[in-house]
């Protein structure tokens, strides 16, 4: 498998995905050559992000209208590494890899039924204030949800 500058070692940041989703490659989502287009896997980092936002209880409060705080995405990336095709059948997993005072940076992985890795990314999600667009530090609650090993400055 080719290098990834957020990955260190593949086989231990593999081992630390502990939250998944399913998902079913639709036809709407190949080209003419019949394998996944190559923006569809940043679709799949938003749902198992919004998946993975749920478990943590963080988006039932996010989604209320007098909730003060939402998430943003400050950037995106996604390396691919095989071809996916319709109807394959993606596990996509993500995980907090390092939380800041009010970032943290996620990574994602896709796998395929043999559990091959197709894809992996990584974004950085930033707790802003709705009304003032600034940054809204996490709460002691909310970093030990994330379950971060390290955390950044």
């Amino acid at each position: 498998m080719k290098h990834f500058t957020y990955i260190e070692d593949i086989e231990t940041w593999q081992k630390e995905f502990s939250f998944s989703i399913h998902i079913k490659v639709r036809f709407s989502e190949t080209d003419m050559f019949g394998h996944m287009n190559n923006t569809i896997p940043f679709t799949y980092f938003e749902e198992a992000r919004i998946e993975f936002f749920k478990h943590k209880g963080f988006m039932q409060n996010w989604v209320k209208p007098e909730h003060d705080t939402i998430p943003v995405v400050a950037d995106l990336q996604c390396d691919f590494v095989k071809q996916v095709f319709f109807d394959e059948q993606l596990k996509v997993c993500v995980k907090a890899n390092s939380v800041g005072n009010s970032s943290v940076d996620l990574h994602y992985m896709g796998l395929n039924e043999k559990d091959e890795v197709c894809f992996t990314g990584r974004g950085t999600m930033v707790q802003i204030s709705k009304q003032t667009g600034k940054g809204v530090p996490w709460t002691e609650e909310m970093k030990a949800k994330l379950d971060c090993k390290r955390a950044v400055s």
